[in-house]
């Protein structure tokens, strides 16, 4: 049973950073794609950033320059590291995996078959 806890959520000031991680357990497979999605009240859930098996990664653009994905294999944990935070950026955030074999990865919930519980991010003075 793959499972993932997303950790790392909070409260910050705009300008601010946080670093969210998800720690993924029970996989198989020793590839895997993982990707980051944020719901806001109200909105519908989008992809944020994502990183594929051979560690191509995409982001989406309103993030480009203020958030990086990487991961740590030796710790099955994929982390998202948020700069220059934005009021707009508050939303829950959640990972997403699937252990099928992906190239380039995508911002497509659908593509993902392993979810985490999410972490609020809020961004407010």
């Amino acid at each position: 049973q793959v499972q993932l806890v997303e950790s790392g959520g909070g409260l910050v000031q705009p300008g601010g950073s946080l670093i969210l991680s998800c720690a993924a357990s029970g996989f198989t497979s020793d590839y895997y794609t993982t990707a980051w999605f944020r719901q806001a009240p109200g909105k519908e859930r989008e992809g944020v950033s994502c990183i594929s098996s051979n560690d191509n990664t995409a982001e989406t653009d309103s993030v480009k320059g203020r958030f990086t994905i990487s991961r740590d294999n030796a710790k099955n944990t994929v982390y998202l590291q948020m700069n220059s935070l934005k009021p707009e950026d508050t939303a829950v955030y959640y990972c997403a995996t699937t252990s099928s074999f992906y190239l380039y990865c995508s911002l497509v919930s659908g593509s993902y078959d392993y979810w985490g519980q999410g972490t609020q991010v809020t961004v407010s003075s």
